[in-house]
């Protein structure tokens, strides 16, 4: 995936929406919220994408939930192609970022993270 594509995905095995138990059902809304607001803050998308795979070979696997950015300039690098298209010919290309651009925006994205915990904490 492009950079700024950002996994959400449970701690414990889990391989559906269905299955989580209240508590992680009640986190996930926030933490994806608080999840794209860092990729928009970081990347000025067009779109921010928001979806779940949770594909094995022959059987789902675990749960993944993707944040994804979503520019002009990425959808042009694949001929225009949108949402599930877009993403299934990223993953065929297999291309990478740069792992310098990833470590500083990993970098980046922790700090919002941190500043939007401590925000929480304020709150509470």
């Amino acid at each position: 995936m492009n950079l700024g594509t950002l996994i959400v995905g449970p701690r414990e095995h889990i391989v559906a929406i269905a299955e989580l138990d209240d508590t992680a059902a009640a986190e996930l809304g926030p933490l994806l919220r608080d999840t794209a607001r860092v990729v928009e803050t970081l990347c000025q998308p067009e779109q921010t994408y928001v979806c779940m795979w949770s594909h094995g070979r022959d059987a789902r696997k675990h749960l993944h939930i993707a944040v994804q950015p979503v520019t002009a300039e990425v959808r042009a690098r694949y001929g225009g192609l949108r949402s599930e298209q877009l993403q299934a010919r990223m993953l065929a290309a297999s291309d990478e970022p740069d792992a310098t651009d990833v470590e500083h925006f990993c970098e980046r994205a922790r700090e919002l993270f941190r500043a939007i915990d401590r925000s929480a904490e304020y709150r509470s």
